[in-house]
Formats: structure tokens, C-alpha cells, sequence
């Protein structure tokens, strides 16, 4: 996928890398990685933090003379302590709670970004990206038994498409539940290798189309 048209988003994350191997915060990790796809082609212009409607705002917009990108990050974390090779930075990571709601949440930015996309006035594709260092994401589960997020598991191999209801057999949350127009095969890459427990980070790309485009 080319964010705007124009930048390869693995050129963008490599990019990304070559300068930084972790990041303090979600906020941090959007501003890095907009700051890597202008560096890359300083004619597409980075805006964060976009106002969609009365209530929703986007994460990112990228927009340039062969097109326009929606962006949404995810940016879940497990304990890490460490030095960023890098920059010599020391880093702290706390263990975020809660991996059924990040599947969960990360789901949700793919169904906004469809919407996104569908409601622009003008031609716009959409990335939902998520940036981890927590394996439970990537890995498939090890018990059969099922969960409450069950349809919302991202590891790897998986395709995402169709209704995707949350809670178990009996007892579904309706709020919850989400229609994907699109099919999303799920394919991580890998991102850094640091020293110590859970110092393997890894991104998930799930590039985004306007139903019908």
C-alpha cells in the first residue's frame, strides 16, 4: 500500500526504524511515523489529530498530489525496560491491560476507517496500524476454549470480514458487534529485536478501501 499514493508504508516503517526501535507513547509513535512518511516525500503534508464529524476525530491524515490516507494507530505495550540502541533513550514501558479490548478497539478502527473512506468527498484510502511488543496479539491462542473476543482476534494468518459479534455463545453485546464490508487477511512483520523479555516488537499493516472501490 502507498500512503497518499506515494510512500510505501514498509519504506515508511523501515524509515521509522532506522531512526527509533521503541517509542514512550501511542502519541509518540504517531508523530514519529508522520514525521517518517514526510521525510520520505516532503510533498505529502501530515496532519494529526483530524476532526471527522461533532464526535470523531482521525489519528492521521496524509494527503499529497496522487492521493489522500486515513490513518489510525494502535499502540499496545507489555513491560519492557530498556535503552533504545538508537538513541541511547531509556524507556519504561508498562504493561497495558486488557489485550481482548486492544483486539477489540483496533477492530473498531478498521470499520471507522471503511466509514472514513465511504464519506470523503474526494478519493481516500484508509491504514489502520497497529505496533506491538505484546506476542498475545500476534499469536494464536493456545486454548480452544472460546473467549468473549474471539471474533476479534488479530493474530497471524486470520481474515477479517462480515459481522463480528463480541461476547460468548448465549450472551453477545450488541454495542459491541461490528460489520466489516471488507476481507482483511492479517500478516505482522517484524519491527525491532531489544534485549529482554518482550523486546520483540512487531507492526500489523491492514490497509483500508471505501466499500466498493
Amino acid at each position: 500500500m502507498r500512503i497518499a499514493g506515494s510512500v510505501d508504508v514498509d519504506a515508511a516503517m523501515k524509515g521509522l526504524r532506522e531512526a527509533r526501535a521503541v517509542f514512550h507513547s501511542e502519541a509518540d509513535f504517531q508523530h514519529a511515523f508522520a514525521w517518517a512518511v514526510h521525510r520520505l516525500d516532503s510533498a505529502v503534508q501530515v496532519r494529526l489529530e483530524v476532526r471527522q464529524d461533532a464526535r470523531e476525530y482521525l489519528d492521521l491524515l496524509c494527503f499529497g498530489p496522487q492521493g489522500r490516507t486515513a490513518i489510525e494507530f494502535k499502540y499496545f505495550t507489555a513491560r519492557w525496560e530498556g535503552v533504545d540502541p538508537d538513541t541511547g533513550e531509556e524507556f519504561r514501558l508498562r504493561t497495558h491491560a486488557a489485550s481482548d479490548v486492544a483486539r477489540r478497539d483496533f477492530v473498531f478502527d478498521i470499520v471507522r476507517l471503511e466509514q472514513f473512506c465511504h464519506a470523503s468527498q474526494v478519493p481516500m484510502d484508509g491504514l489502520a496500524l497497529m505496533l506491538t511488543n505484546y506476542r498475545g496479539l500476534w499469536e494464536p491462542p493456545v486454548r480452544s476454549r472460546r473467549t468473549r473476543d474471539q471474533e476479534f482476534r488479530i493474530h497471524e494468518g486470520r481474515r477479517l470480514t462480515g459481522t463480528l459479534r463480541w461476547g460468548m455463545e448465549d450472551d453477545h453485546n450488541l454495542p459491541n458487534q461490528r460489520e466489516l464490508v471488507g476481507h482483511y487477511p492479517l500478516i505482522w512483520r517484524d519491527f525491532a529485536r531489544l534485549d529482554g523479555r518482550n523486546g520483540s516488537l512487531r507492526w500489523l499493516p491492514v490497509p483500508v478501501w471505501a466499500p466498493g472501490t
